[in-house]
Order: C-alpha cells, then structure tokens, then sequence
C-alpha cells in the first residue's frame, strides 16, 4: 500500500500522485479511475479522492461524465498545438518579468531543480523526471510574482504533457533545460527566452 507524506493535505498529496501517474504514462489516456480503489491504494478516504479528481478535471487532466466516472483525458493534434503556442506566451511573458531583477538565490533554485532532474534521468526514473520538468517551468511563472499566471498555466501545461513524448529521451530534455538554466545564470536574457521557447515543443 503507498503510503502518503504528511506535508500537504491529503487532498493535494493525492492530486500530486495521480497528476504525477499520468503524466509518465503510468495511467494511460481513457483510464477510468475509481474512488474506491483510490482510496484503498492510498488508504484514505473517499472524500479526499473525490475532491483530488474534481481538481485534476478542473486542469483539464480528466475527463468526468454522469454515469460514465472519471477517465484521463485525450488530447487532439490540433488542440495540442495550440496549447504550445499558449504556453510559449505565458512562460515568455514570466521570464520577462522576472529576469531583471534575477540574483544569485535564483539561479540557485532553477540549478536545486536541474540536479534533481540529472539525477532522475541518470537513474532512469521517468516519473521523477517528469515531477521536476514541471517544477522547473512552474518556478518560472511563480518568479513573475502573479499568482493568477501561475493558475492559467497549470492546466494548459498538464493538458499540454499527456502526451509528452518527448520525455522517451530524457537526456535530450535534460539538456534542453541544462540551456536555460545555464542562460539564466549568465545574465543573458535572450538566450533564455530562446532555449525556453526550443524546449516547448
């Protein structure tokens, strides 16, 4: 049985968990997910389950009908390019804000951010990788200071990485952000915004 930390709310360690599942693959799009078997596994109960699924339907990570329950979501080919295209604004537009007035304690959370990574895709440990991806980007909308960003973001990019691919070669995205990371400590705000927008794809 998975045991849960106790830092957060049951609600949001649950939601973490299975955001965190179908964003590696683990719970594969059309998935239906049970709250009782949710509950068992994370030996909580019912309630936290339900409200952690309302939260992931919300983010566009889930797909709820009457009579049907709740199934991971799919994402078209169309509908995918243009969440890109929107999430390429809204992770420019942060960077900009930010970047003036970047110091050193910064740069320090974008490389804390880049080693976890390294280190999961060294050990090959998709979910972890994919859990420090998102951190990554998320730190960069969070750095612009406006909490209402931050909540436009979260469901373009879940729904966005459901179909994330490009998480088979790891080492390659690792390098990717290796490259803005390294931009942001060098000052060089354009080259930044560039690696960013290659690495959104």
């Amino acid at each position: 049985m998975t045991e849960l930390p106790v830092a957060r709310t049951i609600r949001e360690q649950v939601a973490d968990r299975i955001r965190a599942d179908v964003l590696a693959g683990r719970l594969a799009e059309g998935t239906n997910l049970r709250e009782q078997a949710l509950a068992q596994q994370y030996h909580v109960s019912r309630a936290p389950i339900r409200d952690a699924l309302l939260q992931l339907t919300q983010e566009g990570l889930l797909i709820a009908k009457p009579n049907c329950g709740v199934r991971v979501a799919a994402v078209h080919e169309e509908t995918q390019e243009l969440l890109v295209g929107l999430r390429r604004e809204i992770e420019v537009f942060a960077l900009r804000k930010w970047f003036p007035t970047k110091d050193d304690q910064t740069v320090e959370r974008f490389q804390a951010t880049m080693d976890r990574m390294r280190a999961a895709c060294e050990s090959e440990d998709l979910g972890t990788f994919v859990e420090q991806d998102m951190a990554l980007h998320r730190l960069n909308v969070e750095l612009s200071g406006n909490p209402d960003l931050v909540a436009i973001w979260l469901p373009i990019v879940s729904r966005m990485m459901l179909h994330y691919s490009r998480h088979s070669c790891m080492m390659e995205s690792h390098l990717e952000h290796v490259a803005i990371v390294e931009a942001i400590r060098m000052g060089n705000e354009e080259a930044a915004v560039a690696a960013l927008e290659a690495n959104i794809q």
